[in-house]
């Protein structure tokens, strides 16, 4: 199933995406996406709609240098543990949606990542039992103000702009997220490449540290890493994450103005 965020003539409101491409449905879930949905009968044509982040977390945990080549590029080590931070939810845009470049940063970077949605609130979870706490996978795009990141010393600054973590097109369950391609394209070439078989620490593992810390709740956002190839983005750029089985995020890029 693909779950998102719609809103129509009618309003704002989660659906189910059925079909494809042109022939694309959004049928109207009732109050929200978690257990068995139920629906109300309303749908409308995608094409007909504007897609919305797919999810309004709580909090967006984010996992840092998880793949190796990433690591790498950003000099030190792959460490040991997985390393987090977080986003504020007051980031999160959705498919289309601009990235608007601060004016205090002259260095802002995209990160394309896989991220998975949580279903339930747990707490200590396991990893052996960590897929069962999944409500679905979408794409994300880890935005970062490289120099506040530097000046900074730390990373919430460079992360937590708003429009800095967008998200969609669409949370798909089901799907099995151990070893599916990633990639970004920058203005149609493609500048990342990698596959999350590669991460450092998988999925189970994430789960389970992360949930150690903090007590994880329904629509809480785990970003679960960007491989090689970061680069700069400026106004007037377009930037596309696409994960296997799940789609293509797709933001501009603009000046604040």
């Amino acid at each position: 199933m693909r779950l998102g965020r719609i809103a129509s003539p009618d309003g704002v409101a989660f659906v189910s995406i059925e079909g494809e491409g042109a022939d694309q449905i959004a049928k109207e879930i009732a109050e929200h996406p978690f257990g068995t949905p139920t629906f109300t009968g309303r749908s409308w044509p995608v094409a007909d709609v504007r897609l919305l982040a797919p999810i309004l977390a709580s909090k967006v945990i984010c996992i840092g240098k998880n793949y190796a080549d990433h690591a790498a590029e950003m000099g030190g080590p792959a460490p040991e543990d997985p390393v987090i931070f977080m986003k504020p939810s007051t980031s999160i845009v959705g498919p289309g949606a601009p990235i608007v470049l601060p004016p205090t940063s002259d260095e802002v970077h995209y990160e394309g990542e896989l991220a998975l949605v949580i279903g339930r609130p747990c707490k200590d979870v396991p990893a052996a039992k960590a897929l069962d706490v999944v409500l679905g996978y979408t794409c994300a795009n880890d935005v970062s103000a490289r120099d506040h990141q530097r000046h900074d010393g730390q990373w919430t600054r460079a992360k937590s702009h708003d429009t800095f973590c967008p998200l969609g097109p669409w949370i798909t369950t089901g799907l099995d997220a151990s070893d599916v391609a990633i990639s970004t394209e920058l203005n149609g070439k493609t500048v990342q490449q990698s596959r999350t078989s590669l991460l450092l620490h998988d999925i189970p593992k994430i789960i389970e540290w992360v949930s150690a810390v903090m007590t994880l709740l329904p629509g809480d956002v785990i970003l679960t890493g960007t491989p090689a190839g970061v680069g700069q983005i400026r106004s007037g750029d377009s930037v596309s994450v696409t994960v296997e089985g799940v789609g293509t995020l797709t933001n501009p890029v603009v000046d604040k103005r």
